[in-house]
């Protein structure tokens, strides 16, 4: 799945591309109609056709495109979508779901292979996303929040980690990343961190999300920029997807079990529960 950084280089490449265009034409192709969540796909493609994008946002991993009547389209794209502009002549990507022609004559198409992404077009963007909490490189995921939320917990530190609740946009490769950098076991109590250490799980969440935007995000499987392209964090992770590597820090061969039901990597020398 598209994590924050994934996200917001889509976002910082349709910025310039998208801003200020008029949509002409909107299209959900069949087997594509469970994207449209708050509207039919019929509806929600008449709502979109005519109106100009006014700004790009994004919110955790949700992107938010706020429009000139004042509602906000707001995209998920789940598991496997991706937004991508390209001319109007190109032809369609095998896994397209809809296309979005713009008054530049170029467009937009929304491909994904496992069709689990969602449109949202709603007057109040927190409709789309109610459970989200702050936004990971936001100012109000700060230390004191990331303690407060971890405080007196049972449950594993990296499940409260994934929980968009507590830091909206880190999903299962940062949360991996971020424990490693922080030498925390991924299976600790959440509640047994001290003040120290969630200080510097906090550091270490914002570190690695910033060096993937640095590479424009990972590219394990799916996912590809705003241009097309595919990020290139994947080759400097640490630990995720990495089993029976050694790590990159004492040597000791990186492992991978499940917390929480997610697949986990870890290096049990450097990250002691």
């Amino acid at each position: 799945m598209p994590e924050l950084p994934e996200v917001e280089t889509i976002r910082r490449d349709l910025v310039p591309l998208l801003v200020g265009r008029g949509v002409t034409r909107v299209a959900i192709h069949p087997g594509g109609e469970r994207l449209a969540v708050t509207h039919s796909p019929r509806e929600m493609e008449a709502e979109l056709a005519g109106r100009r994008v006014e700004e790009i946002a994004r919110h955790g991993k949700y992107l938010l495109l706020r429009l000139d009547d004042g509602r906000t389209w707001v995209v998920h794209l789940r598991m496997t979508g991706s937004l991508m502009h390209t001319t109007d002549e190109a032809p369609a990507h095998r896994f397209e779901r809809a296309r979005i022609d713009l008054d530049d004559g170029t467009s937009l198409r929304f491909n994904d292979l496992r069709k689990f992404g969602t449109w949202h077009l709603v007057e109040e963007e927190r409709d789309a996303m109610p459970l989200a909490g702050p936004d990971a490189l936001s100012e109000a995921f700060s230390p004191r929040w990331l303690r407060e939320r971890l405080k007196g917990r049972i449950a594993p530190v990296k499940t409260l980690l994934l929980d968009q609740r507590v830091a909206a946009g880190v999903g299962n490769i940062y949360a991996d990343e971020a424990l490693w950098i922080a030498k925390v076991h991924p299976a600790t109590a959440a509640g047994r961190l001290g003040a120290a250490r969630v200080n510097r799980l906090h550091a270490a969440v914002l570190e690695t999300l910033h060096d993937s935007l640095g590479d424009r995000g990972s590219s394990f499987s799916d996912y590809r920029d705003g241009l097309g392209g595919e990020g290139l964090h994947h080759v400097r992770v640490h630990v995720f997807r990495r089993d029976g590597q050694p790590c990159a820090r004492c040597g000791t061969t990186i492992v991978k079990t499940k917390v929480g039901g997610r697949g986990t990597h870890f290096c049990p020398r450097c990250q002691r529960i």
